[in-house]
């Protein structure tokens, strides 16, 4: 018996993961010979931890073993967060992008952006004009595509004042001062 189709996938795990307080964002089961991949991506305002990876996956693996599903057919499951690279599409992922840059495509114009505050289906777009920063209200109906880009500097922080900042729990783009916590924990570090 193969692997269940994703469909099947979502079926399974939608009301489980929901109950956990995370949303499954994607499924992905890839056939490979005789030992498939299930790839399980989830999400939640506060992210996912590496501690809750694993719990889940045991949660996940204990709701799969308690199905005919899967037959005897080994898989492989990975449970993971989305990556930075995937696209804005539902409003979760505006408010949780919150304080990020992003590539947004509208109608004959791609504009990067920090994301700002969403309200009602409309977020603030705060772009650079000129020397100065402005915001720019877009109905995320009239988005095309939007992707959040990888950052290596920290953000002006009129900038990220402008987009309301980073939501609690998320990580701030190019975050200067982790790297001063790990400095200073390296620092009492006995040699």
């Amino acid at each position: 018996m193969p692997v269940p189709s994703k469909e099947r996938v979502i079926e399974l795990l939608a009301d489980p993961v929901e109950r956990e307080g995370y949303d499954l964002e994607d499924v992905v089961v890839t056939a490979a010979g005789k030992h498939s991949l299930v790839r399980v991506m989830l999400d939640s305002d506060a992210g996912l931890e590496l501690d809750e990876v694993a719990r889940l996956s045991h949660v996940i693996a204990e709701i799969f073993d308690a199905t005919n599903d899967f037959g005897e057919t080994p898989y492989t499951l990975e449970v993971t967060s989305p990556g930075i690279d995937r696209p804005l599409t539902a409003e979760r992922h505006w408010r949780r992008a919150q304080g990020r840059k992003a590539l947004v495509d509208l109608d004959g114009e791609s504009v990067t952006a920090r994301i700002g505050r969403l309200d009602d289906g409309v977020v603030d777009l705060v772009v650079k004009d000129g020397r100065e920063f402005a915001v720019r209200r877009v109905e995320l109906q009239d988005v095309k595509k939007a992707v959040v880009q990888v950052e290596f500097s920290r953000p002006d922080a009129r900038e990220l004042d402008l987009a309301g900042g980073v939501p609690e729990g998320r990580v701030a783009p190019a975050d200067a001062d982790a790297s001063d916590d790990v400095n200073e924990e390296v620092e009492g570090f006995d040699k």
